[in-house]
């Protein structure tokens, strides 16, 4: 048991190490994705970071700002105060929920493809052909995701939040008979230009963290097509759980300090 715990525990360490070194090398790194060798990679990767993956997106957001509007008119409705739907569902999305939303749909669909890609590429050992060939894997491969994720994340939210406020107003509206303009106005009124950038921060940061720990699990496959399906989950646990965790903290910083 102790010898399982410590095993646990030291792997931990170890693949934490080798994400924030790659991260690190990555940041040195930033401006070669704006090479013409690169560059058409790095767009690449936003389109499938921002554009492939909106409609998923957008979907969940529309159902996450109706079930923030139908649970908030709920509780307003017993004390005659449905009027306040409007700006507990724009702080709630653009503040927080959009964010985390955007932030565990594109882990597990573009973070959970780029690990398996990169993996694939490990454990075929062409990971090592580069290397043999001097080229940095973390510049021709990692950066160009990164700094994708990183840009198409707030970008993605962007619409999240909006597609999430018109879920909530439609919801508002049909169940609760709040009309457009009172929800547009206790929209306006409730949200401050500090919930916006908190939000789009959030966003920033969830999109490198998922970036860097996707490439991280997918550089350290081991064991053919096992080793990779285990670096995918790992890579989709692991941005599950900073992404929970960062958000905390990062609310935290912005709203308590």
């Amino acid at each position: 048991m102790v010898t399982t715990v410590g095993g646990l525990i030291s792997e931990s360490a170890a693949g934490a190490g080798y994400t924030l070194d790659l991260l690190w090398r990555c940041c040195l790194q930033l401006w070669t994705a704006a090479r013409p060798r690169q560059l058409r990679e790095t767009l690449h990767q936003m389109f499938i970071c921002g554009i492939a993956s909106m409609p998923v997106t957008l979907v969940v957001s529309i159902f996450t700002g109706a079930i923030l509007g139908l649970n908030g008119g709920i509780s307003l409705a017993k004390l005659g105060q449905e009027n306040l739907i409007g700006g507990i569902v724009a702080v709630s999305i653009t503040r927080e929920m959009g964010p985390f939303m955007t932030g565990l749909i594109l882990a597990a669909s573009v973070g959970a493809a780029m690990a398996a890609e990169i993996g694939t590429m490990k454990v075929s050992e062409e990971i090592d052909a580069l290397e043999v060939l001097g080229i940095d894997p973390a510049r021709f491969l990692v950066v160009p995701r990164l700094v994708a994720m990183a840009v198409m994340t707030p970008i993605v939210t962007v619409y999240t939040n909006l597609l999430g406020t018109l879920g909530g107003a439609i919801i508002s509206s049909a169940q609760f008979g709040v009309g457009w303009a009172a929800f547009k106005n206790g929209a306006l009124d409730s949200l401050e230009p500090k919930d916006i950038y908190t939000g789009l921060f959030k966003a920033f940061v969830f999109g490198g963290v998922i970036a860097s720990v996707a490439c991280a699990q997918g550089l350290r496959a081991r064991g053919g097509a096992i080793g990779v399906g285990q670096g995918v989950r790992r890579a989709v646990v692991v941005s599950f759980l900073m992404i929970i965790i960062l958000g905390y903290f990062l609310t935290y910083l912005f709203y308590m300090l």
